[in-house]
C-alpha cells in the first residue's frame, strides 16, 4: 500500500466517522439549544434540567439513526476489505 493509498482511506475512514456522529452531536446540539433558550426566556437557571431531555432525545436520535449509521460503517468496512484483498492478491 503506497503512502497516497494509506491517507486516501485515513481521509475515507474520517468522513465516515464524522457522517456516523453526526446524528447524535446535532441532535443533542439542538437539544441544548433550545433548553438554554427556554431557560433564558423563563429565567429558569436549573443545571440539571438539559440532561434528562438531551439523554433521552440522543438515544432516541441513536435508535432512529441505527440503520444508517450502521449501513455507513459496513459500507467502508467492505471498501477497506475490498482494497485489502486487491493488494494482497
Amino acid at each position: 500500500m503506497t503512502e497516497a493509498e494509506l491517507i486516501d482511506v485515513a481521509r475515507e475512514g474520517i468522513y465516515t466517522m464524522v457522517l456516523v456522529a453526526a446524528p447524535p452531536l446535532l441532535t443533542g446540539l439542538a437539544v441544548g439549544l433550545v433548553i438554554s433558550i427556554l431557560q433564558t426566556v423563563t429565567q429558569i437557571q436549573e443545571m440539571t434540567l438539559t440532561f434528562v431531555p438531551k439523554v433521552l432525545l440522543v438515544f432516541g436520535s441513536l435508535i432512529l439513526f441505527l440503520p444508517f449509521m450502521l449501513n455507513t460503517l459496513n459500507d467502508f468496512w467492505k471498501a477497506v476489505l475490498d482494497r485489502a484483498v486487491a493488494g494482497g492478491g
